[in-house]
Parts: structure tokens; C-alpha cells; sequence
């Protein structure tokens, strides 16, 4: 038995699609066959085979069109992936609740919006379609000095797993928790190559990830391969954090041998 990630003929959307972790994912579903549109609050240049649309994905009615235009052109949406986020740093007793609102609003309101233009198209297609949400290792422990981040990512955990009864059987959605991931802005966010490979050596792979391999993982919940997994919440970390205890006994050891 053969078995390939095959998303030839399927229509997707990647919000935030051109840079970054959307790379990857755009970049991946290309190579599996996909027809795929990406979109971001400006105009860019269309990856490779993709085409690209501007939308501001905080403006429902902004998302309404930008989902139609989509039908319009291609006859069909059968995936989406909410890709399109992130918050600058900011201590929680510091940001203003104007902050909070935004950063709020691109993270988890954006998402729901844009999931329900995406249903309202996949409820009446007859293969349905399938939502990937990309959310974050945020969602899942503390998130200093990106509160608000970590608490709509948690939100947007929360909302797969719902949204995954409410629409099934037509719609799938399933979510993604990313952990660090190696872009084209990671020196600025980690200070130059030394301070990427203090936090690697916190990893237990050892090594941020690439884009491509969370495109990997996005690629995977869209395609048939996962038609049996929805309201899934699927952890790409690396392994996740070595428990600070260990680091501090390893600290001990080497100053005490």
C-alpha cells in the first residue's frame, strides 16, 4: 500500500501566506498539488505557482470578500489555514487595553471570522472541506510578556475542538501548536546566532524548526490522509521545554562535581 499527500485539485487559503512560517505552509501545499492563494494586510510578491490577495482578516466584511473572490476565481474553497498572527512583546500591567483588543482581535476573532465565511462555502461543496488553525506552545503554558497572545491562541484551541463538532461531518478543523520556529526574523526576536543556539539547546531536538516542517504538518490535517482526525490539536515543538528542574541540577553538578 502507497500512501501520498496528495491535495491536487483542492483550493486553499493561507492567511499570512508569503512570509515566515506561511511560507513554509504555502510552499508545501504547492508541492502537494494544491491550488493555493495567500493573503496579507499588503500587498506582496505571490510566491512561486500561489496568487495573492490584500485583506485586513480583522475586517469581517473585508473576510466575506475575501472568501468570495476566492470561490469566484477558483470554484471552490476546500481548505483554510489561519496562519496570519503574532503580538509584540508587552508586560501584561503595561499594555494598554487598546493593545490587548488588537492583539485579541488579529488572534482569535480574525481566525473565527474567517472560519465562518470558510464553512458557509465547505457546508455546501460535496467533500466539505478542512480548516487548520496555527496556534502556538503559548496556548499551552505561561506566556510572559505576550499575555494576551498566549490567552486568544488558548482561545484558538478552544474554538477547534468546538467548531469541529458544530460543523462536522462536512468540515474538519483541527489546530496546529507551534513552538519556535527558524525565520527570517529570528535573530531580531533571539538576538543574532548565539542567542538561537542558547534557546536550541533548550529543545530537545536540539534545533528550532523549519517552516517547511510545520508546512508538513499543516499539509497533513488538510489532506485525506487525516480524514478521520478533526477537533485535534496537534503539538509541533520539538519536543517541547526541558523542565527547568534538570537545567538548574545539569548547573549544579558541573559547580558542585
Amino acid at each position: 500500500m502507497s500512501l501520498s499527500l496528495d491535495l491536487t485539485r483542492r483550493v486553499a487559503l493561507v492567511t499570512g501566506g508569503v512570509r515566515g512560517v506561511g511560507l513554509g505552509i504555502t510552499r508545501t501545499l504547492l508541492a502537494a498539488g494544491a491550488t493555493v492563494v495567500t493573503c496579507a494586510r499588503s500587498e506582496a510578491e505571490p510566491v512561486d505557482g500561489s496568487t495573492h490577495l490584500t485583506c485586513d482578516v480583522r475586517d469581517p466584511e473585508a473576510v466575506e470578500a475575501l472568501v468570495a473572490q476566492v470561490v469566484e476565481a477558483h470554484g471552490a474553497l476546500d481548505v483554510l489555514v489561519n496562519n496570519a498572527g503574532g503580538a509584540p512583546y508587552a508586560l501584561a500591567a503595561e499594555a494598554s487595553a487598546r493593545f490587548h483588543e488588537k492583539v485579541t482581535a488579529l488572534n482569535l476573532l480574525a481566525p473565527l471570522s474567517l472560519m465562518q465565511a470558510a464553512n458557509a462555502v465547505m457546508q455546501g461543496q460535496e467533500r466539505g472541506g478542512a480548516i487548520v488553525n496555527v496556534s502556538s506552545v503559548s496556548a499551552l503554558r505561561a506566556s510572559p510578556g505576550t499575555a494576551s497572545y498566549g490567552a486568544a491562541k488558548a482561545g484558538l484551541d478552544s474554538l477547534t475542538k468546538t467548531l469541529a463538532v458544530e460543523w462536522a461531518p462536512k468540515v474538519r478543523v483541527n489546530a496546529v501548536d507551534v513552538g519556535l520556529v527558524l525565520t527570517e526574523q529570528t535573530d531580531l526576536h533571539y538576538g543574532g546566532a548565539t542567542g538561537v543556539a542558547a534557546i536550541e539547546q533548550t529543545i530537545p531536538l536540539g534545533r528550532l524548526a523549519q517552516p517547511d516542517e510545520v508546512g508538513a504538518v499543516v499539509a497533513f490535517l488538510a489532506s485525506p490522509l487525516a480524514s478521520y482526525i478533526s477537533g485535534g490539536t496537534l503539538e509541533c515543538h520539538g519536543g517541547g521545554e526541558r523542565p527547568a528542574f534538570l537545567t538548574a541540577l545539569d548547573q549544579l553538578n558541573q559547580e558542585h562535581p
